[in-house]
């Protein structure tokens, strides 16, 4: 259950930057797509597609009420034959405009034709982010970026899970009286692997 292993991954990480710096990560996010509901493209490189972070997000604009939150998957490989959410290609970047947010997902150096048409992007007035391993040519284009330097307890699909996991958190108010499931499961998760309380 991906709130057990969120809450697992924020423990093992506790007393480091990650937790904070994926949140304020994802809120960037969060606040790119809400005022605008012009959409969120996500790509990865030819090398990587960004397949798990799609279906994550998908599942957190259902969870948290938050229909922006759900991206188009950009794929380097797509075909007229695909099935239409897997047939979008790089051409939809070349589109991108004002009111738009393309997330670009790099664990290597992205190359060349992506970024500029990253740049043609940012350029037309969409907002960039990056989630990479740090690279300079992507972040200088980046109105936001997190770098995910290789670490033996850490990498991009750990990250990933993080940002959207904190994407969806609190995007609406719980009814009164009841707590999201979200929350609830988060809490139990806490609890479960918690240090047994001390006896004195």
């Amino acid at each position: 259950m991906d709130a057990v292993r969120v809450a697992l991954l924020r423990e093992v990480l506790a007393g480091t930057e990650w937790p904070g710096a994926t949140r304020r990560f994802a809120g960037a996010l969060r606040s790119s797509v809400l005022p605008h509901g012009g959409g969120l493209l996500l790509v990865g490189t030819a090398e990587y597609e960004p397949w798990h972070l799609a279906a994550h997000l998908v599942d957190e604009a259902a969870w948290s009420g938050t229909p922006e939150l759900k991206p188009t998957l950009v794929r380097h490989g797509a075909r007229p034959e695909d099935p239409a959410h897997l047939a979008v290609g790089l051409g939809r970047i070349e589109a991108a405009r004002r009111g738009e947010t393309l997330l670009v997902v790099a664990p290597d150096a992205p190359e060349a034709a992506l970024l500029e048409r990253v740049h043609d992007a940012r350029r037309a007035g969409a907002t960039v982010l990056a989630l990479d391993s740090g690279d300079r040519e992507l972040h200088a284009m980046a109105h936001e970026a997190l770098a995910v330097p290789a670490e033996p307890d850490l990498d991009l699909d750990t990250v990933q899970h993080l940002v959207s996991a904190a994407a969806g958190e609190n995007s609406l108010p719980a009814p009164r009286g009841r707590r999201r499931l979200r929350d609830r499961l988060s809490r139990l998760a806490d609890q479960l692997t918690s240090p047994p309380p001390t006896r004195w």
